[in-house]
């Protein structure tokens, strides 16, 4: 759960920072929905992890199954947008 949320503050964080500190991007409409984007998944991100614990918590209490790796792929999948709509962002402004 730790990490779940450790990655959602950090996306968040992100989001935050690629709106109010870094470095103005000439088209602020990108901007603004990169961060919205990154702040968003950071939120999504946060709501997974605590139910990815819960699950968790109920398999071992009751012995059921334990939560599969789709969720793992989402958040590599996330990552990989954001990090490529950040490529493209970075293309566009030089």
């Amino acid at each position: 759960m730790l990490a779940w949320v450790r990655t959602a503050l950090g996306f968040m964080a992100a989001g935050v920072a690629v709106v109010y500190v870094a470095a103005d991007i000439e088209h602020p409409v990108l901007e603004t929905a990169l961060g919205l984007v990154m702040v968003g998944l950071g939120c999504l991100i946060a709501l997974l992890g605590a139910w990815r614990w819960r699950k968790t918590m109920r398999a071992l209490r009751e012995g059921g199954e334990m939560p599969g790796p789709s969720h793992v792929t989402f958040l590599v999948v996330g990552i990989v947008v954001v990090a490529v709509a950040i490529a493209v962002v970075i293309v566009i402004n030089t």
